[in-house]
């Protein structure tokens, strides 16, 4: 039996936290190729069993008890680029050490699949693949992911990798296989219909305290800063009652509570998934906890839908705002508005929200945008009851935005993909200093009253 590591690297970066976060599109590819019989390990850099850190006499990282929590971190040395930036630099994850406990107790495998996130986040890559390549020299190692898809180039030469494999991972699955060990398969890659996929293999993980699901892959949006259809091209969906199956299986077989979804459209059209998916969780009497970190749309969002989200147990509520400037919101994909910020926050409040409790992402950092706008921004998001959250703006390789950020930067992002390290604040206007930025940051993180 053909053995195969599976491998979700370290994070390298000024900042990182669990919220809610697991590596989906790696544990759907772990539970196809168990399915096809074949040998599967996984190594997680980021997550680590309690005995491990209490063998090692390390602390166990802190978590929440709804599934979010800290990554045991560690200072490192800067890259060069970041020299001088004032903030310190680190990995985020297992310590080498249990990484190399855990590699001393496998046999070699037949073959290493390796995962990506954020393009800036790619030193963690190299890293984890150099531990492999120090252990296994002659094994053959391939990345997919975010990283590998959005600069494949770049990935090709830094990462070590045998071979970088960008798009859908799933997709490329069966040519992979039959590359590497002259073996074909029929399986399902979910491009017909998602729910042929197998469930994610969250059992692999070393714990399991909450559990994300995937509803749709893509965006029927095109959003000049998102790099959703680049990802994946088409927008496709599952069945809402398939959906609620799963979530009532990892609820019973292993007494998950917490769930998150990821999904960029899960409010999209909301007759096709969201209002069946939640009546379904309420007949079948699943009391629940959901949450959603990812910028939900919130225009078609009416006080019907309002109850059932707050009655099927939809607790962490996250809105993309982006801006309170008409031109800006219209540039950028015309995804929402202000006066449907104010009606959609005037629902939830009806439904049982409370004031405060939902947050709303404002981008900070777009090219041409000057810190009055932000401000005003808060000030709005404010008005309407929820809490402002910034976000920085990161430029992405293939956006409709990429080419203005290009332009706009001091760095050369282009080359580089440290510099799209939204810490960075890497294509801001002068104006738009880290200091001024803190000062926004405080404003918005000033308590609403009521």
């Amino acid at each position: 039996m053909k053995k195969i590591l599976l491998v979700n690297p370290w994070i390298h970066d000024f900042a990182a936290h669990d919220h809610w976060a697991k590596p989906m599109g790696l544990l759907y590819i772990a539970s196809i190729l168990r399915s096809l019989k074949y040998d599967i390990r996984y190594l997680d850099c980021l997550i680590s069993s309690s005995s491990s850190y209490t063998d090692s006499g390390l602390p166990m990282p802190k978590r929440k008890s709804d599934g979010r929590g800290a990554y045991h971190k560690e200072e490192i040395p800067k890259p060069p680029v970041f020299r001088e930036i004032p903030k310190r630099y680190r990995r985020y994850g297992c310590p080498p050490s249990l990484i190399e406990s855990a590699l001393s107790g496998m046999d070699e495998p037949d073959l290493v699949l390796v995962t990506s996130f954020m393009t800036y986040w790619y030193p963690g890559v190299a890293e984890a693949i150099e531990h492999i390549r120090t252990r296994w020299r002659k094994v053959p190692v391939i990345l997919g992911g975010v990283y590998a898809t959005l600069c494949t180039d770049h990935a090709k030469q830094h990462s070590g990798a045998d071979f970088v494999i960008p798009g859908d991972g799933i997709d490329a699955l069966p040519s992979i296989l039959e590359d590497v060990f002259d073996q074909k398969h029929d399986m399902p890659t979910g491009k017909d219909n998602l729910d042929d996929l197998p469930y994610p293999a969250f059992d692999l993980l070393p714990f399991l305290d909450q559990v994300p699901i995937l509803t749709s892959r893509g965006c029927p949006f095109r959003c000049t800063y998102c790099a959703s259809a680049r990802m994946e091209p088409f927008f496709r969906r599952r069945d809402p009652h398939a959906v609620a199956d799963e979530i009532a299986y990892w609820h019973t077989r292993h007494g998950i509570r917490n769930f998150s979804f990821y999904d960029d459209a899960l409010l999209v059209n909301p007759d096709e998934m969201i209002r069946p998916l939640a009546r379904e969780i309420i007949r079948r009497g699943l009391r629940l906890q959901f949450h959603c970190p990812n910028g939900l749309h919130l225009r078609e969002l009416n006080e019907e839908l309002g109850r059932l989200l707050f009655e099927s147990g939809f607790r962490t509520l996250r809105f993309g705002f982006e801006t309170v400037d008409v031109l800006r919101q219209r540039e950028t994909g015309g995804k929402t508005g202000s006066d449907d910020l104010k009606a959609a926050m005037e629902c939830l409040r009806k439904a049982g929200y409370r004031n405060g409790e939902t947050g709303i992402y404002l981008l900070c950092g777009l090219p041409g945008q000057g810190v009055q706008e932000i401000e005003e921004g808060i000030d709005f998001v404010r008005s309407c009851g929820a809490r402002p959250i910034l976000a920085e703006y990161s430029p992405i390789p293939g956006t409709a935005l990429w080419d203005e950020a290009v332009d706009a930067s001091p760095h050369p992002i282009a080359d580089e993909p440290l510099f799209h390290n939204n810490s960075l604040l890497p294509c801001a206007e002068k104006e738009l200093t880290i200091p001024v930025f803190r000062e926004l940051k405080r404003r918005a993180l000033v308590p609403l009253d009521g």
